[in-house]
């Protein structure tokens, strides 16, 4: 009884301090879209990536209920980092739906334009003006803002002493004055939702010791956390309270940390979550960090090895040797990657059921169709239609020139010859042993949509390759070959496709690369990279978060240097975060059903070779 009356009285007051809620609030998943846009459009960094944020601490006036209830001291504010730019999950700071929107675009704007250098009201001043200066347009949107966050801030008449010098401060640079000599920080007044929170130093080294990408040893994919929190938290790194000699005890009185400042999250013994890790988290103002010394690749599990060589497939060659682009030193390494051409050994005839060769045929019927279809010339001086870009162009120019009787300003349908070159580079990677559907793992979709598209090119009489890829570090990169330009899509090439079996990790550049270098060699018109996968970019070595990511973006773009088309197709649902960045915002598909994943492909491959 006594714990009931306990919670429904902290559910009252806490609901009670919080005030009144929003009638109009705007959630940043529908808005990630256009803030990314934005961003990147001011000069953001390509390679931020746009993310939920936590709770910050705040300072400013509490009311008599927010000290009853141990609120008014958090709030979910827009927070700057390098290579984050984390804004409130939801925001309904004002009653005006439009208004809320608006928010959320100019801290976009102002994130693209923040340089911190320590000085939180001079950083946010010079911001403000550079993001003004290039996007014009912000300036009523900006103006109505200000205003309505202004009638929100505190009155300074009630305010005494340093807090009230703080608010000054915040209102004066506001509208753009500066207060010479005074430091004031996010902690120091009350929320203000305009603006970004500025991460301390030692961030970056926190961040290392929560498990640095670019460090060798990465934990294997049935090691990752169960529980996952996209929320962007706060962190800091420390010094370990643990004397170095094992056998003595050390602590000393005043120095003990509660629970609330102190969590081991570096933890050998123990690599399941109880639950408690993620509410402590949601507790601490600020994520203290502190590493054991140890190295994670003593975590990685042994049954990740490569097979014997009795029950491995059969090598290809030698090896090629590819290079890698370290964004860091901002060099490509030559033959840095090692590929590995096998192919399936002893791989056993495979008959498909009837209801994947009914889809088969009928994937088979529809490109038939799109290739029979006529092309469309520009450029003609007769035809079925009006070029309209042509007619502009034509009546712009009539007054420098002698017009035409026919000028050339027509498109005509007419049966062309195409010339066309497929790859399909599916990712058989350890993570597609999951399973996408209660009867069917990822990988089974996967071999269902390399059949279904290898009787349906077949039919086309178009060139195309099929190849699989996984890797094990930089030396070990996998591409399982399964039917080449030159050979015909017979019973061996299907036994092949029926023995792809899911295995290690994702070096996607390297893999990138070789069906680049591929494709290279063939002389149709258009040549076609398709790309199959589940997840990130990722291996055991330091190919994992951003090196991961912008060595994929540095192969997608020497590809389209090279001529080619590449295009994603992903069933990730965490895709739109990354694929943007690594094959542009038309360059990708998200298939959000895995059993879709057939007929996505086929949609994606006729639109692209219309």
């Amino acid at each position: 009884m006594e714990e009931w009356v306990g919670e429904q009285w902290h559910r009252f007051i806490t609901r009670a301090a919080s005030g009144r809620t929003s009638r109009a609030p705007v959630r940043l998943e529908d808005m990630q879209r256009s803030i990314g846009l934005l961003f990147r459009a001011a000069g953001g960094e390509q390679s931020t990536r746009i993310a939920p944020a936590g709770h910050s601490r705040v300072g400013g006036v509490r009311s008599l209920l927010q000290r009853m209830a141990g609120g008014g001291t958090h709030a979910v504010l827009g927070q700057w980092q390098n290579d984050v730019l984390a804004l409130p999950p939801e925001i309904g700071v004002f009653d005006d739906a439009a208004r809320n929107r608006q928010l959320y675009l100019w801290l976009a704007a102002l994130g693209a334009h923040l340089q911190p250098s320590g000085d939180w009201l001079g950083d946010h001043i010079a911001a403000t003006e550079a993001a003004l200066h290039t996007y014009p347009g912000l300036r009523p949107q900006y103006a109505a803002l200000r205003a309505a966050q202004l009638a929100q801030r505190p009155d300074l008449a009630r305010l005494r002493g340093a807090a009230a010098n703080a608010e000054r401060a915040v209102q004066q640079a506001l509208h753009g004055q500066a207060t010479p000599g005074l430091r004031v920080q996010h902690t120091d007044v009350a929320p203000l939702w305009l603006w970004l929170t500025l991460p301390k130093a030692g961030t970056a080294q926190a961040a290392k010791a929560l498990g640095d990408p670019d460090k060798e040893g990465q934990d294997s994919p049935g090691q990752q956390a169960k529980t996952k929190d996209a929320r962007r938290r706060a962190a800091q790194s420390v010094e370990g309270e643990r004397n170095g000699t094992p056998m003595v005890m050390f602590f000393r009185t005043e120095a003990i940390l509660s629970w609330t400042e102190f969590t081991r999250v570096n933890r050998d013994e123990d690599d399941d979550d109880d639950g408690n890790q993620l509410n402590a988290a949601n507790d601490m103002d600020e994520l203290h960090i502190a590493p054991n010394g140890e190295a994670a690749a003593s975590r990685v599990k042994f049954d990740l090895d490569l097979p014997s060589a009795a029950q491995d497939d059969l090598p290809l060659g030698p090896g090629e040797k590819y290079p890698e682009w370290d964004y860091r030193r901002a060099l490509l390494q030559k033959d840095h990657c090692a590929v590995q051409r096998v192919i399936a050994r002893d791989a056993a005839p495979y008959h498909p059921p009837p209801a994947l060769r009914a889809v088969a045929r009928q994937m088979r019927r529809r490109l038939e169709a799109l290739r029979a279809a006529p092309g469309r010339v520009r450029g003609r001086t007769e035809g079925d239609e009006i070029d309209i870009d042509a007619w502009v162009r034509h009546q712009v120019d009539a007054g420098q020139a002698p017009r035409s009787e026919a000028p050339p300003i027509f498109i005509q349908r007419q049966r062309t010859e195409r010339s066309l070159a497929t790859l399909l580079l599916a990712d058989l990677s350890l993570s597609t042993d999951c399973y996408a559907t209660q009867e069917a793992r990822v990988i089974d979709v996967i071999r269902d949509a390399l059949h279904v598209f290898g009787e349906a090119l077949a039919a086309s009489s178009d060139a195309f390759e099929m190849l699989g890829f996984s890797s094990v570090r930089r030396q070990h990169v996998r591409i399982q070959h399964l039917k080449g330009f030159d050979e015909r899509w017979d019973g061996n090439a299907i036994a092949r496709v029926n023995a792809i079996k899911p295995g290690y990790y994702t070096r996607m550049g390297a893999a990138l690369r070789h069906a680049t270098a591929r494709l290279a060699q063939r002389s149709e018109r258009q040549r076609l990279l398709l790309i199959l996968t589940d997840g990130k970019p990722n291996d055991l070595d330091i190919y994992e978060g951003r090196y991961g990511l912008e060595d994929t973006r540095h192969a997608v773009h020497a590809a389209r240097a090279a001529g080619l088309t590449p295009f994603c197709v992903t069933i990730d649902a965490q895709a739109h975060d990354y694929l943007p960045h690594l094959f542009g915002s038309q360059g990708y598909a998200l298939v959000h059903r895995p059993q879709d994943l057939v007929h996505r492909l086929a949609q994606a491959y006729a639109g692209l070779t219309r």
